[in-house]
C-alpha cells in the first residue's frame, strides 16, 4: 500500500461519524501514525499491543489453524476497533453514543 493510499484511508476513517482518533503501530508497539496526542498515543499503543498479542495467542491455542483478524471492545465512553496485520496494527477509537 502506498503512502498516498494510507493517507486516503486514514482520512476516510477520520471522517466517519463518531471517530475520535486512529493510530497505526508496528509489531513492536511503536506508533507509526496517530491522530491522538502523544501521551494517549503511547498509552494506547502499549496497552492494545499487549492485548492484541494475548488475543492472538488465545485464538491460536484454541485452534492452531485459525488467526485473529479483527476485534472490537466497547466501553461506556468508547469503542476500540483493532485490526492486527502482519507488519502493523490499526486502532480506531470512536464514541459509543453516536446517533
Amino acid at each position: 500500500m502506498s503512502q498516498a493510499e494510507v493517507d486516503d484511508t486514514l482520512k476516510r476513517i477520520q471522517e466517519h461519524k463518531g471517530v475520535q482518533g486512529s493510530l497505526i503501530i508496528n509489531n513492536d508497539g511503536i506508533p507509526i501514525r496517530s491522530s491522538l496526542d502523544s501521551s494517549l498515543t503511547q498509552q494506547y499503543a502499549a496497552l492494545i499491543k499487549s492485548l492484541s498479542d494475548k488475543a492472538r495467542s488465545a485464538i491460536r491455542d484454541i485452534d492452531p489453524t485459525n488467526e485473529l483478524v479483527f476485534f472490537r471492545m466497547r466501553t461506556k465512553k468508547h469503542e476500540i476497533l483493532v485490526a492486527p496485520e502482519k507488519e502493523y496494527t490499526m486502532i480506531v477509537l470512536q464514541a459509543t453514543d453516536v446517533s
